[in-house]
Parts: C-alpha cells; structure tokens; sequence
C-alpha cells in the first residue's frame, strides 16, 4: 500500500527535478531560439525508459522523448558519467533541430542505472540546404545532420570529437556547441537532485513512488475514459499542401470507446508524401498523449501511465507514421497540430462539452539566415508565431496565443533587433481573424520582418487553405496569409515557401483565428 500524502509530496519532487533542470538549460544556453523563447523540454525516466514526470515544457517533445530514451539504452552502453547525444527520426527522435540527450542515474551500486534524466531542445541550426534547417526538403539527407544514439561525453569528459563532427556540419558551430554543453549541464542537475533524494528517502521508497504515480495516472485516465459513451468516432481534415505538390493532405482517426479503453486508428491518412510534412510515430504518440491528457479536469501527474489505456494504429509509410527516407522537419510543426485537430474533432462528437473548436493549426514557423555583414558571422533565426485559440463549449478563445502542441514563448523584439540583421516593422493582434459564434475564437497575430540585408526566408506553415474549423454551429477562424513586399509590391508566398529576399524587403506572417463554438441562436 502507498501513502496518498507520500504520492503527491514526491510527485512534486520529481517534477520540481525536471523544472530545475529546465531553468538550468534556459539560464546557461547560448541561442536566442532556446533562451528567450524557451524552446526545450526537461522529463524523467524510469529504468524502462518510461516517464515518471515532466515539467510544464513543450508537449510535442515530452510524451515522444521516452521513445528516445528507450532507443539510447538499447543502442549504447551507458555507464555512470556518460551521457548520449541523438536527433534522428527514425532512431527516436522527432526531427532533426530537435537534438535530446540522454544522461544515466546511478545510486551507489554501478550495475544498472536507477533513472534516467533527458531534455531536448531545438537547435536554430543543424545543417541541411537552408538556414534554420526547416525547408522544403524532399528527403532527411537534405535536412542537415543526423545523429544516432552516441555518446557525447563518456567518464564524465565531453567527448570532442563527436562535438566536432555535429559543429562542423552547423552554419552556427559556437552557438549550437554550448547549447549542447548547457543541455549536458541540465541533465548533471537532475542527477544531483536524484542523488539527494535518495540520500533522503532510500532508494527502495523513490522507485516505489516512480512506479505508484504512473499506476496512479492509469487508474485516472481510465476512470476519466470510462465516463465517455462507448462508440466509434470519426474526424477529417487536411493540411494545406507539403509543400511539394500542390494537393490537400488528408489525416483521418476513427476514435473506438470501449469501457476504460481507447483505440486510436489513423488508417485512411494519406500516404507519406514528397515534403517535410511526414510525422514519425514519435510525434503522433505525443498528440494522443496530449489530447487525452487534456481531457482530464484536474491535475494529475504527466507520465508514461497516462498512455496505458490507450491504443494506436498508425499505418506504416503514411504521413503519420513516416520510414526512411521521408523529409520530416514539418511533421513534428505542422503535421502534429492538425493530428491535434482530428482527435479533438472525432472526441466532440462522444463529449462534446469538453472540447473546443480548432485553434489556428499550425505553428506558423520562420527562419531567416545568412552572412551578417556588420557581425563578420553566419546567423540563423528561428521562430514559432502564434495564433488563434478555438472559443470553447462556454468561453471565447484567446487571442494571440501558442496552443496545443507548442508552448514557446515569443522572442521579444528587443532581443531580435539586437540580434539580428532585420527589425520587426509590425507586431500585432489580427483583428477580425477569429470565428465567430456564441462564444468566438481568438485572433490571431501579424510579425513583419524588415530586413536589413540580403537573406534566405524559410516558412513552414499551414492554414492558408483550410481554415480552422468551428463546432456546434459555430463559424470557421480566417485562414491565415504570407506575404512578401517588395519594392511597395505585394507577393502572396504559399504556405511552404523558401526565398532569397533582398535588402528593405518585409516579409509578412498573418496567422489564423480560431473558430468559433455555438450558434448565435443557441440557448
């Protein structure tokens, strides 16, 4: 039997570990993209590799990090005082910016490790043909780097010639390896704080506790899961393009209810596709886990038990469920808000008092890079801009905010201007972009870049064709625009677009609204 005072004082140790590991990384790193927006993920693991608690980071990274941890424990030996580096999709990571390392925990005895300790963080740079490494890719190779589960440092020492490899293929070398070196540096926090845990309580008690919260988040997860009405749900929608061939990509679920367990089939989802829009099974875990963690009305502990009743079918070589050598830079940005979308859509139909409409569906994603004149160095900007949140069942949405599956902060303009090559012409709430309906949706945001000299623009967005949906009679969100001016003239950009622009050209990032929820008429 465990003590349910005892579960909750450690389920706030264990996540108050990974929240100090967050702090480490923000307060050392090195790039605008992971100190100022916040751009990384802090989580720890059991010995399994299952998650035993997260910290209130990004959810696109957590619930899929433990499949990094699970692929680094069975591809290397790990001793105490070494750490593995990885960023491959397809050896467990999601796409290749997001780089995750993985630290091992041992308590007194050598023989196997007790936890294990990772975050991952996105690089604004990691190679590949385009500054900011999110481009229209048609293949990984084009991507930039890929790393497999290795060690990066190994008895404590940082191993120099792995770090000379992934820096030599970067366009931002310094900055992506103390970045890395501040990740590093996170993970030794988490195994300080674990070390003195178990000092204080024993180690039989912390495993004991490690295993109950993940029994515990089970337990409710499937009493919340029972309450739904048995059934078979269905859901489509598209996203726009892949930014190769210009043609709607269908994602489709069919959501089965039945008593405490949840079967969630992607079958019918298009095929993998030419672009960068293909999502690794990684990604599609982590937006189930984020869906039906939602829907729980109180706060329970985040981790690996939350997933137990819960079934996924995820054909494989489709764009949910990606195989070598699909391009994936989109999927984990773009795809996964829009599997976001279809779950949630399929789940307002069994509970619909319970689900929003669609916020704006899409991360909306630049990156700006070159040669800075002035600085005598390459640089590479990245950034996520937010949205419209969908008005929900007794609620407006909100405006100008990240949902779903990011949670970054925006880089403030100070920090851009200081920074960067280019100054923010305008920066603003998007009137009269939000749904409509008894309750409307948030509106969205519009980011101009002037820029100050030649450079290449990446975007990798969505929602420009396909609105975000409203439910019960309530209206779509306004799709979203790209725009470039130049000399006075305005150029529409597709959703998916790289372009080499000139000095004193603005490039213009309008994102949608969210839609809105019930009809005017409504009682």
């Amino acid at each position: 039997m465990f003590n349910p005072i005892n579960l909750e004082i450690f389920n706030n140790l264990f996540s108050t570990i990974c929240e100090e590991m967050g702090v480490v990384l923000c307060k050392s790193s090195f790039s605008t993209n992971i100190k100022e927006r916040k751009d990384f993920s802090c989580a720890l693991f059991d010995s399994r590799g299952e998650m035993v608690a997260q910290a209130e980071h990004l959810p696109v990274h957590l619930a899929s990090m433990s499949l990094s941890v699970k692929e680094a424990v069975r591809q290397v030996k790990l001793n105490d005082g070494d750490t593995v580096i990885l960023n491959d999709p397809f050896q467990g990571g999601t796409h290749l910016p997001d780089i995750t390392v993985v630290t091992p925990f041992f308590y007194k005895s050598k023989k196997e490790p007790v936890f294990y300790v990772a975050n991952r963080a996105h690089h604004a740079d990691v190679g590949g043909m385009s500054p900011g490494s999110m481009c229209n890719a048609t293949e990984i190779y084009q991507e930039g780097v890929r790393i497999p589960p290795v060690k990066i440092v190994q008895g404590n020492n940082i191993n120099k010639d792995i770090m000379n490899i992934i820096t030599s293929n970067v366009r931002t070398p310094k900055e992506s390896e103390w970045d890395i070196v501040a990740q590093i540096s996170a993970n030794e926090m988490g195994k300080q704080r674990l070390r003195e845990l178990c000092d204080k309580y024993g180690k039989r008690e912390v495993l004991k506790y490690s295993i109950e919260l993940q029994d515990y988040s089970d337990r409710i997860m499937r009493a919340v899961i029972r309450k739904m009405p048995d059934g078979k749900y269905s859901f489509c929608d598209f996203l726009d393009d892949d930014g190769i061939v210009d043609k709607p990509v269908k994602i489709k679920v069919d959501i089965s209810i039945k008593g405490s367990r949840v079967r969630v089939d992607f079958s019918g989802s298009s095929g993998q596709v030419d672009g960068c829009i293909n999502a690794v099974y990684a990604v599609t875990a982590s937006c189930v886990f984020y869906v039906f963690r939602s829907l729980v009305d109180y706060d329970i502990p985040s981790n690996s038990g939350c997933m137990k009743p819960i079934s996924i079918c995820a054909p494989v070589d489709s764009v949910v469920n990606a195989t070598m050598p699909a391009a994936v830079s989109g999927g984990n940005v773009e795809t996964s808000q829009r599997i976001v979308d279809v779950v949630f859509g399929a789940l307002s139909k069994a509970v619909p008092d319970k689900i929003p409409a669609a916020s704006s569906g899409t991360m909306n994603n630049i990156a700006i890079g070159g040669y800075d004149k002035l600085r005598g160095q390459n640089f590479t900007y990245y950034e996520t801009i937010a949205g419209g949140m969908g008005a929900r069942p007794k609620m407006n949405g909100i405006n100008a905010i990240h949902t779903h599956m990011t949670n970054t902060m925006n880089t403030p303009i100070e920090a851009i201007e200081n920074n960067y090559p280019f100054r923010i012409k305008r920066y603003m709430i998007r009137s009269q972009s939000c749904g409509m309906g008894k309750y409307r949706g948030g509106n969205g945001i519009i980011r101009e870049f002037e820029l100050l000299q030649d450079v290449t623009v990446s975007i990798l967005s969505d929602r420009r064709r396909f609105a975000p949906y409203g439910l019960s009679g309530g209206k779509e969100g306004r799709a979203g625009k790209n725009i470039l001016i130049s000399k006075g003239r305005k150029h529409k950009l597709p959703s998916k677009a790289m372009i080499n622009a000139k000095q004193g050209d603005v490039i213009s990032i309008q994102t949608p609204g969210g839609g809105g929820y019930g009809s005017f008429n409504s009682p």
